[in-house]
Formats: structure tokens, sequence, C-alpha cells
């Protein structure tokens, strides 16, 4: 199934899509250094990379013309204009990219398309211009006419929707995502926008969620077979919240009929076997090399060794690399590798990342989780297919 990826940065749903079965027909993304990451692993010949036509420069200029067969446009328009980090210039933002991700729609004409971004989309604030976002994307074809402001072209796609007969080009769905339920070892929110072209009749739901924070507090403080899977003895383990004591307290009783899901991953289970860069300098892992000079200040406290890293950052508006910290039990706190930032990314450990320490996380700060990618994307590539045989 072949699919076009937008804004791919360091390409973080771009293999998680091509984990869940598709063949990208081209690669857009305007940065260099993250255009480089990519080069770097086709040298490598490391994720089959050599198949993925590569374009680096500013999505606005490329022509689509010659792409043909597209059943899925995905990717994720910066999230800089609505991020809580942001200046939070939505709109009127010059990187606000969700027209150009809506003219491959209405260019490319795909079975499907997956988009992503931050939470910061569905603030009240905005909630204007994500109906406005969600309006075009069901509608791609009726565009925006020359010198029509956004609002007279929302103004006049909601006419058009609401005219009678009008059918929708395409039926989206969105859905606010935490990646540490689908098993990325994360505490990562996103919404994502999802649509299928109308006249195939696909009926799709989100994919359930496969892991969850009461069955890592089981593992932990009930069953204890976690600490016991990674040998650590009981003086070392973190202690409790008085939210956490309470929720416990309420899985001993047994009183709720959860559902089985899987435990959260924690940074622990993302990182325990790579070696301490701190204090072992030699060693053969890629990207895994000690940032001295991490601190915390408000806001920014590190992430637990025990728990789903905080959401990592891209370091764009203030101090770089912001939580991007382990947060050790002693209260002391150190930067995370690139190598570990990948995995609590589920990137593959054979993919390196090109640039500094500060650009490297800034490519993975603004990444998609891989698995969180590949699951979303599975189960559109499923409905698909059921499609094609109905």
């Amino acid at each position: 199934m072949r699919s076009v990826e937008l804004f791919a940065g360091a390409g973080g749903m771009a293999i998680g899509m091509h984990q869940a079965g598709f063949e990208h027909a081209a690669v857009l993304e305007w940065n260099h250094d993250a255009c480089e990451t990519f080069r770097d692993n086709r040298k490598r010949n490391a994720y089959s990379l050599d198949c993925w036509p590569l374009h680096e420069g500013d999505v606005r200029d490329f022509e689509y013309g010659g792409i043909k067969d597209v059943m899925v446009v995905s990717g994720g328009p910066p999230c800089q204009p609505f991020s809580l980090g942001g200046k939070h210039g939505g709109y009127s933002d010059s990187r606000d990219m969700f027209p150009e991700a809506v003219r491959a729609v209405r260019e490319l004409r795909p079975k499907a398309f997956v988009f992503e971004n931050v939470k910061g989309l569905m603030r009240e604030s905005f909630s204007d211009y994500f109906e406005y976002i969600h309006l075009q994307l069901t509608h791609p074809g009726l565009g925006r006419r020359q010198a029509e402001s956004w609002r007279e072209h929302r103004t006049r796609l909601e006419q058009h929707q609401t005219a009678r007969g009008e059918r929708a080009e395409y039926q989206v769905v969105y859905r606010l995502l935490n990646a540490a339920n689908y098993g990325v070892p994360q505490r990562r929110e996103r919404v994502f926008l999802v649509g299928f072209r109308a006249d195939l009749g696909i009926e799709w739901s989100f994919p359930e969620e496969t892991h969850s924070e009461d069955s890592l507090l089981k593992a932990q403080w009930i069953a204890g077979d976690y600490w016991e899977r990674h040998q650590v003895a009981k003086r070392n383990r973190p202690s409790l919240s008085e939210r956490q004591k309470a929720r416990v307290a309420k899985l001993k009783q047994g009183s709720e009929n959860l559902f089985e899901a899987m435990p959260w991953l924690t940074v622990r289970d993302a990182i325990g076997d790579l070696p301490d860069p701190e204090k072992q300098t030699h060693h053969n892992v890629l990207n895994h090399k000690f940032n001295a000079g991490a601190r915390t200040y408000p806001g920014h406290t590190g992430s637990p060794y025990d728990e789903p890293a905080k959401t990592l950052k891209a370091g764009d508006h203030g101090v770089p690399g912001g939580e991007n910290m382990l947060a050790r039990a002693d209260g002391s706190v150190r930067y995370f590798t690139i190598r570990e930032a990948a995995r609590i990314q589920t990137f593959p450990d054979d993919y390196v990342f090109r640039g500094s320490w500060s650009e490297a996380m800034r490519q993975l700060g603004n990444a998609v989780p891989v698995r969180l990618a590949e699951a979303v994307g599975r189960s559109v590539a499923g409905a698909l297919r059921k499609g094609s045989r109905g």
C-alpha cells in the first residue's frame, strides 16, 4: 500500500506507518538535520530507507502530480503554533501547515489520511480553528478562494456541509491518545485526525488501548513481579504518591472490574539494559553519550525511573532539553542520552540521529512515537484491506 509522509521530521510516524504495512512513495521534510538523519540511516542500510524517496524542502513548493495510487497520506504538521509551550499563534503562525495537509489530501485523493498534533490544538482558544481544520479535511475539494479569510472559508464550508444532498468527501474522526496506553514508555498526549474517503463506506474506530497505569500499579505494588523482574531491592524502590496509594488500595480491594491491559512501560523498562553513560564511557551503543549540565527548575523536574517518562520536549521554547532528564532516586538528575530518548520514543536501536545532542533532542521531541504510529497505522491498514475485499 503506497503512502505519502508529510512533515516527516526524524521519521517516527514514517517508520511506524512502514511497520504497519505502508510503502512511502514520497517522504517530505524541510529541516536539513532531520533529512541528514534519514540519509545517514540510508547509507547504513538501516531500516529499508533506501526505497523511501526523500524530498528536502518546503512542502508548499512540492508538486504531487507525479505520484499516483496513494492509499494513505500521513504526517504531523508542525505543532509549535498550538503547543502549550509555544507562542500560541495558531492560524496566524506562519508555521501552521494544516493548509498543506489539506492540499495533499485534495490533490492525491488518498483512501485515508492520518494526521497527528499536540493536545493544545483542542484547547478552547483554538476551538474555532480546530473545527475549521475538521471541515477542510471533510471537504478538501472545496478549497479556499483567493483573498478569502479562513473565517469566511469556514462559513462557506459550514453552509456546504448543511446543504441538502451535499455529501462529505471524507468521514473524519479525531481522538486524544496517550502514547503510554499503547505501549510507549512515555506519557504523551496527542490528537489524531483520521479520515476515510466517504465513497468507500469503511467503518472504523480508533484501536483499543493495550496498556494501563492500573496494571503497572498492580505489577509493582500488589503482585510485585515488576521489581522481581528488574531485581530491585525493597530499599531501592520509590515511595508512592498519595494519589497512587489511594489507587493501589482500591485495586487491592478488587472492587473494580478492570480490563486486564498490559502494564504501562516505564523508563526502567525502556533503558534499564543500557550501560550508565556517566560511568561507562566505552561501549558500542549508538548515540549513547553522556551530556553534562542537567538541572531542575520550576516545571522541569525530570522523569522518575519507575514510571513512564514525561513528554519529551523539543526544547524550542526555553532551556534546551526541558524535561528530557532522568530523575534518580536520590533526587539528582541527568540528561537522557540520545539513545535513551530514542528508546522512550520507541525508535529501533539501529536508527541513528544526526546532529548535536540538542539538535537530536529537537528531532526526537518533535517525533511521533513509532509504536503509537504503528498502532494507529495497523488499524487503518486493516480497515482498508477489509474495505477492498468488501
